[in-house]
């Protein structure tokens, strides 16, 4: 499963806003990646997040495998937008 969306925050993919996209993705025993442009990293690691630096405006994709995919991505989805 996979939803594109744009990143909202001012000041784009920060070290705090990137703290709770991991808080978050770690409630799921789910496999979750972000994509920008041809970079993949593990949404629950914070320090694959924040190199990949990406400012305020730009799309992601959200891809994740399991069986609360769709929950995991919402939940992600709504503290990135």
């Amino acid at each position: 499963m996979e939803k594109e969306i744009t990143i909202k925050s001012t000041t784009g993919l920060h070290a705090s806003l990137a703290a709770k996209v991991v808080q978050t993705a770690s409630k799921y025993a789910v496999d979750i990646r972000l994509i920008y442009h041809d970079k993949v990293v593990d949404v629950k690691s914070i320090l694959g997040l924040m190199s990949l630096a990406i400012p305020q405006g730009e799309n992601v994709k959200i891809v994740a495998k399991g069986d609360h995919a769709a929950e995991a991505i919402k939940d992600i989805a709504s503290v990135l937008g």
